[in-house]
């Protein structure tokens, strides 16, 4: 059987980590700013760790 691509789009959006967690950056954070509180904003920053369905996806997706 051939081997699988990986998919471009979440290779570029998404890290798995040493441990085999998945860690995505947050949306809501490149335009409109003005009218977004500062905590709002703050705590949009940075990557979270996303689990279940999501992450085994994801995982299928980059051939992990």
């Amino acid at each position: 059987m051939p081997k699988l691509k990986t998919h471009s789009g979440t290779k570029d959006r998404v890290k798995i980590t040493k441990n085999g967690k998945v860690r995505v950056g947050s949306a809501n954070l490149n335009h409109f700013l003005g009218k977004k509180s500062g905590s709002r904003k703050r705590a949009l920053r940075g990557l979270h760790t996303r689990n279940g369905k999501f992450a085994k996806n994801v995982k299928k997706n980059l051939g992990v």
